[in-house]
């Protein structure tokens, strides 16, 4: 029996005609696409993939040591069932070809027609690798959400939010962003690799979490059983190991949001390193005149700060800027974090600070620092990108204020509603008993701990005295010292 004759793919169909490019058995549909951007956006999707892990692995190091298992255990939730819901329907929802300006439908659910044609982002890649990549960005951000919870959440609820949170919140901003037919896209914003939907919608949805589950009790013989206490992190070493896996993704998330392998795609790796080393530097000196000692802690939040505020960024402005942008993002986020007792507000982690508030600022300084010969290294946007104060478009911060306000806007208003609704469910309420958030989530929700052993540990090193411990155990004298990234003040 004869070989049929596989004919390469020289024009590809009308996507409405043939939604998956052409027939495999007949067709070589690789034949039009560049081996080295399949490859380097293969690798981009590996190293973003690992930025959910990393996030927990940062996150439990931030905790104290009775509730950091329960931040890995959602890292890799996010990353299982965020990446089941992404493929069911949330790719369909912000990159379907439709045409109205608020939300796709589900024409794509399940991956149905995602194969070979041309992406909406590039005409580079396919479909089917741009659905790789983009499931990294849902995954990374519902878990950068997920620390808002901090030792005092519900771990079934939150999940049930998280997911609620991303179909109405996050796909919602991306196909306003992203997507050809969306609004804040036509209308002009910036947003390089995901400012709006990742940083600022996490941010301002952590703010509106922290709020709703109110301050963690604290866990010392006081009189005041609700005040804001900043611990020490249990584990500076996870915290930093953490942090040196989300710079390592991040090269891949800005990077690969080109999407091709270009001067561009160069740029912006560039761009993403200095504003990090930027954004460390920045913190820490800053921290230095206030305390005078280093901080690891400091340290790590400056580096993120500094990545959170190059995202919008990094395929848009000269590289002599990007440290700039990364140091006034951070100082920003510095003082933001230095002053959040004014909102009354048990946000440890400093996500709204960081993501939040960072994400806004680093959506107006691209609006002042983009140039439009940046966008053009890709090789393919020539002149179509009009650049920021640099190519005197003043119109254009203007914009970027619209874009970011939109999207903190749209993140806290529905994030407010949807855990009033959650916590009005029977079984669903949000917040831990006093008990278990004494006691820690690490001992109510996973069988991986061992209790006697854990209260044992807690009695010796902490100079405390657990529900659990012998009372003939003695503790030590010191006690461990509430601290937090503003500065250790201790707060009512």
């Amino acid at each position: 029996m004869a070989e049929p004759e596989i004919v390469p793919v020289t024009e590809w169909p009308d996507w409405h005609a043939n939604p998956k490019g052409g027939d495999p058995f007949t067709q070589n549909l690789n034949a039009p696409y560049d081996k080295g951007n399949l490859c380097w956006m293969l690798v981009c999707t590996a190293l973003c993939w690992q930025i959910t892990p990393a996030i927990g692995f940062l996150y439990a190091g931030m905790h104290r040591r009775k509730a950091a298992l329960t931040m890995v255990l959602q890292s890799l939730f996010c990353a299982c069932a965020c990446g089941i819901q992404f493929w069911v329907y949330g790719y369909s929802l912000y990159q379907a070809r439709t045409t109205n300006p608020i939300l796709g439908d589900l024409s794509l659910a399940v991956f149905r027609n995602v194969l070979a044609q041309p992406s909406m982002a590039n005409s580079d890649i396919p479909d089917i690798l741009y659905a790789a990549f983009g499931f990294t960005f849902v995954s990374c951000t519902a878990m950068i959400l997920a620390g808002a919870m901090l030792e005092r959440g519900r771990l079934l609820p939150s999940m049930l939010f998280l997911l609620c949170w991303t179909t109405f919140v996050y796909y919602f901003i991306a196909y306003w962003e992203w997507n050809p037919s969306g609004w804040l896209y036509k209308l002009g914003v910036y947003d390089f690799a995901g400012s709006g939907p990742v940083h600022i919608a996490s941010g301002f949805g952590a703010l509106a979490w922290s709020l709703m589950l109110g301050p963690r009790v604290a866990d010392s013989d006081v009189v005041d059983r609700k005040k804001l206490v900043h611990h020490k992190p249990h584990s500076p070493l996870l915290m930093c190991l953490g942090t040196v896996f989300i710079w390592f993704g991040w090269f891949a998330f800005n990077g690969g949001s080109a999407p091709n392998l270009s001067l561009r795609s160069i740029y912006a790796i560039v761009n993403t390193n200095l504003a990090g080393c930027g954004g460390g530097v920045g913190w820490v000196l800053i921290d230095y005149l206030y305390k005078r000692k280093f901080s690891l802690v400091g340290f790590c939040s400056g580096i993120i700060a500094g990545l959170v505020g190059i995202t919008p960024a990094a395929g848009y402005v000269p590289v002599y800027v990007a440290s700039l942008i990364g140091f006034l993002t951070s100082a920003t986020c510095y003082y933001a974090a230095k002053y959040k007792h004014l909102l009354s507000v048990d946000d440890g982690l400093d996500i709204f600070a960081i993501h939040g508030v960072g994400g806004y600022v680093g959506d107006l300084l691209t609006g002042i620092f983009a140039d439009n010969f940046v966008p053009a290294l890709d090789g393919y946007s020539g002149s179509s990108y009009a650049g920021g104060w640099w190519n005197r478009n003043f119109r254009q911060l203007g914009l970027q204020f619209a874009g970011a306000t939109t999207a903190a806007a749209w993140s806290f208003v529905v994030s407010c509603i949807l855990l009033f609704i959650i916590n009005k469910i029977p079984g669903l309420h949000l917040r831990a008993s006093e008990d278990s958030e004494i006691r820690g989530l690490d001992i109510k929700y996973l069988e991986d701990v061992d209790e006697e052993g854990f209260y044992m540990n807690e009695c010796i090193l902490h100079g405390r005295t657990p529900p659990r411990c012998s009372g003939s155990l003695k503790a030590p004298t010191s006690v461990t010292e509430p601290v937090g990234v503003e500065g250790g003040e201790k707060r009512d």
